[in-house]
């Protein structure tokens, strides 16, 4: 008996950590929906957000190597953290020319990664043939659609990458958040 009035308690907290997961779930859901909708500002938010990552990442770096002045790495993390700082201030300043940079990096990851995965299935004719070779496909087109507009495809592709990104996350957490909420009333309601 005593075990159950303990456990209780435990349920009842895990089911409100598991409602907030959920409430973070659709907190995402919304930002990713609204910048589906404004995929520009969805751009250029997120460019200027990795120019404050990269900014800050870089500055804890120079001052980790700093602690770290008498081993052999010192040099390689200086250097590491002065190309981090330099590529947040560039990002920061110009946030339009980084998305088009990263814009025709995504570009060409797109296209290499379909080339592989068409000639991959082709060449090894697996089980999940067809699905390679779809997704290959895919890559391929998705490729060469960014490329087709590009720069101009800058301003949306980065902005919907980023929003779809947020959205899929937030659907989970809140498949994650809802079930862990049923699982643990499940679970509670059999304990004796």
């Amino acid at each position: 008996m005593a075990k159950s009035k303990r456990r209780r308690p435990e349920a009842k907290k895990l089911r409100r950590d598991f409602s907030w997961i959920a409430v973070l779930g659709v907190i995402l859901v919304i930002a990713g929906l609204v910048g589906l909708v404004y995929v520009a500002v969805a751009t250029l938010t997120s460019m200027i957000l990795f120019g404050w990552l990269l900014l800050i990442g870089g500055v804890v770096g120079l001052l980790h190597a700093v602690q770290a002045r008498g081993t052999s790495f010192f040099w390689l993390g200086v250097i590491v953290a002065a190309l981090n700082i330099a590529a947040g201030v560039v990002v920061i300043r110009r946030p339009d020319a980084a998305a088009a940079a990263l814009t025709m990096f995504a570009a060409l990851l797109f296209l290499s990664a379909g080339l592989f995965r068409v000639v991959g299935s082709l060449v090894v004719r697996g089980s999940q043939f067809g699905w390679t070779l779809l997704l290959g496909v895919f890559d391929l087109l998705l490729g060469i659609l960014v490329l087709a507009e590009w720069p101009s495809s800058s301003q949306y592709v980065i902005g919907t990458f980023f929003s779809l990104a947020l959205l899929f996350d937030g659907l989970g957490l809140l498949a994650t958040g809802f079930g862990g909420r049923r699982i643990v009333g499940m679970v509670s309601d059999r304990i004796p």
